[in-house]
């Protein structure tokens, strides 16, 4: 296997890796450690070029670094990506080659699933690296998607609260881009909470199991941020929030699961302009995370993740309310509070 260190400014450690027996082409990246090694899944996906895989691996990993952060689990921000079409380029070699990657890090980054990479393909890897998690033992942690999506509703709570005054959820009208794991178990939870669901994907089948079991309204993806409802939930890849769609969201919460939801940073900015609530995407969504620090410690129970899912919400109201006192975007603040987390821990040392 090539090993191809890459120089990156703030980042810890940025590493290519490519083994072209198996077809392996991968980057992992650990953006902070301040906390404890970095943790974070991997993506697979057919990358335009190089440049474009290392512009997603930072930006996912930074964000890792803040979500862990103000998920309160003792871990930094690392994410790692395979360039590759996940429904062709799979195969047994090619993920144990990763994991001899991952072991290249010596214990600095953890990996776990994300789009494109399932438990089958992690306890491949497992096999050649001890630092794999989110692969389900004796009922323990496992796949972080349906506690992902649990902690969306309960973040979609806090938001619907602070923004419209809503004690409940019954009659809330949600358009939700992305109905795959996350999304559809979004789907399943905000329907039993008596919300109105509007879905969209590119995947026929999904939107069409939403509409049979949650009475969902259909549109395209390219509609969805338009919807005519309460909640707009992007729950797909990222950068559904920016100049081509901003000024057409009627919704009045932006509440979603996935990850770099704001294209730019300014979007933060634009979004309060609007008098739209932004939950930051890494704080809603973190409750994957948080199972999967859980499992690497060894503290895993059902018990403790519903405790750290219901704080999920907390801690976005403790960001609705400050970003509201300040006037600034809940973006900028909830970023203020991790960086206030990661210097606490290091004066600590």
């Amino acid at each position: 296997m090539d090993v191809f260190p890459i120089e990156v400014e703030g980042w810890r450690r940025v590493v290519r890796f490519v083994d072209e027996a198996s077809g392996l082409h991968a980057i992992i990246a650990v953006h902070d450690d301040t906390l404890g090694p970095g943790c974070g899944g991997t993506r697979f996906r057919p990358y335009a070029d190089i440049d474009a895989a290392l512009d997603d691996v930072k930006r996912l990993s930074r964000g890792m670094t803040y979500k862990n952060a103000l998920g309160g689990i003792p871990f930094g921000g690392g994410k790692a990506v395979i360039i590759g079409d996940p429904k062709t380029d799979k195969s047994p070699e090619l993920f144990r080659a990763y994991g001899r990657a991952i072991e290249h890090f010596g214990g600095m980054y953890y990996t776990a699933e994300d789009s494109g990479v399932n438990e089958t393909d992690l306890r491949i890897a497992a096999e050649t690296t001890a630092y794999v998690a989110g692969v389900a033992d004796e009922g323990k942690g496992g796949n972080p998607s349906p506690f992902t999506a649990r902690g969306c509703w309960r973040g979609i709570e806090a938001a619907a609260n602070a923004r419209l005054g809503r004690n409940d959820l019954e009659g809330l009208s949600v358009s939700i881009l992305g109905v795959g794991a996350v999304g559809m178990g979004l789907s399943q939870h905000l329907h039993g909470a008596g919300a109105k669901l509007v879905v969209a994907d590119v995947n026929e089948t999904a939107v069409e199991e939403a509409c049979d079991r949650f009475g969902a309204e259909i549109v395209s993806p390219q509609e969805a941020h338009a919807a005519d409802v309460d909640v707009y939930a992007p729950c797909a890849l990222g950068g559904a929030i920016n100049l081509d769609t901003i000024n057409s969201i009627k919704a009045k919460v932006v509440a979603g699961a996935a990850n770099n939801q704001l294209y730019t940073p300014d979007m933060d900015q634009a979004l309060l302009d609007r008098g739209i609530l932004y939950a930051p995407d890494y704080v809603i969504n973190a409750a994957g995370v948080i199972s999967v620090g859980l499992e690497i410690l060894g503290a895993w129970s059902a018990g403790e993740m519903t405790a750290r899912i219901d704080r999920i919400g907390d801690t976005l109201s403790r960001i609705f309310e400050r970003a509201q006192i300040e006037g600034r975007p809940t973006g900028e603040v909830a970023d203020e509070m991790a960086r206030e987390v990661i210097e606490d821990a290091r004066k600590a040392a």
